[in-house]
């Protein structure tokens, strides 16, 4: 009897040690995740949602940087609460355990310290190692990906196909300046929204160029206007210096073009009659266009430390074969 006692507490200690050799390690196999989306509004918490297909073995799914415990929530598909276990690693990230179920599972919780407001831009940074989706607030139509412009329209929000790094930017409030201009016998609305000071804005009517002053640096700048007043490709100067930009469709025979200049200095917009007498434009001169189109906004993907999970299945082989062997010296000396 004292045989089989020192033998249970024996395994049972060497589980528990599993999970503190090992950090990226986890209770149950990784869970079959049929959603993953985080909601983005103009408020410094962010929503996140999974959506966990039912499994007959415990699963593991890894949860957002910046949980809030406290908000954890784990329900089946009638809203009924379920037991979950809770884990942490090294780093400070968490993952959650599921126990069997025979239906789906929905977990939610809430997000901090991932959301920042300055000088009315939030900035959002999220980071997962799967696809996940990014919603927004009815308000949001327009935002920053990466730098890149994109304006949702009659979309809700973004799919991040394979996961990745996304630092996601939006006004709080929106800053536009319309100015109206008159070419032959045409009118036409230049918007412009920024938080930048605009001064000096001019249309030259022979080029068909758009000139303003920037008064401030590193801040985005986004033109829109109807795309046949200045036909592309553009071409876009401050200071007489080509700078990159991204393009946007914002509605039908609109175009958006988003800058952010790293000076102060003048903007000149120059479509295509005029930029034939211009260098010809270099790959990198310009960012690749962006459009509304979520299945295409693919981030970079994150790749994982392969030298550290080598490093730890190695550890945690060499404690299961000791396991094994102690296991089998004790059967044999039972079996005497």
């Amino acid at each position: 009897m004292n045989n089989y006692i020192y033998l249970i507490v024996l395994v049972l200690a060497l589980i528990t040690v599993i999970p503190t050799a090992s950090a990226q390690l986890s209770l149950g196999i990784e869970a079959n995740q049929k959603l993953i989306e985080v909601e983005l509004n103009a408020s410094e918490i962010v929503n996140a949602k999974h959506v966990i297909a039912a499994s007959n073995i415990p699963v593991s799914v890894n949860l957002f940087n910046g949980v809030i415990l406290e908000s954890i929530t784990v329900t089946n598909g009638n809203g009924v609460e379920k037991e979950f276990g809770l884990l942490n690693n090294e780093k400070g990230n968490q993952s959650i355990t599921i126990f069997p179920s025979k239906s789906n599972i929905i977990i939610k919780y809430d997000l901090e310290d991932i959301s920042t407001l300055y000088e009315n831009l939030w900035t959002v940074r999220i980071e997962y190692s799967e696809t996940f989706s990014v919603l927004f607030s009815e308000e949001i139509d327009l935002f920053f990906l990466n730098d890149n412009i994109i304006q949702l329209q009659n979309k809700n929000g973004i799919s991040v196909n394979g996961g990745g790094n996304a630092l996601i930017q939006y006004y709080d409030k929106i800053p536009k300046i319309i100015e109206e201009v008159s070419w032959k016998e045409d009118k036409f609305n230049v918007e412009i929204i920024t938080d930048s000071k605009i001064t000096e804005f001019n249309f030259d009517q022979e080029s068909k160029n758009i000139s303003f002053q920037v008064n401030e640096k590193n801040k985005f700048v986004t033109v829109t206007m109807e795309e046949k007043f200045s036909g592309s490709p553009y071409v876009i100067l401050l200071n007489d210096e080509k700078i990159k930009y991204s393009k946007s469709i914002s509605k039908e025979n609109y175009v958006s073009l988003s800058m952010k200049p790293q000076t102060v200095g003048e903007i000149i917009i120059t479509g295509s009659e005029y930029s034939d007498s211009l260098s010809k434009i270099t790959p990198d001169d310009t960012l690749t266009e962006v459009t509304p189109d979520i299945s295409n906004d693919t981030l970079t993907e994150v790749t994982p430390d392969i030298s550290n999970d080598y490093f730890i299945w190695l550890v945690l082989g060499g404690i299961l074969i000791i396991v094994v062997i102690v296991v089998i010296i004790i059967m044999r000396k039972i079996k005497k």
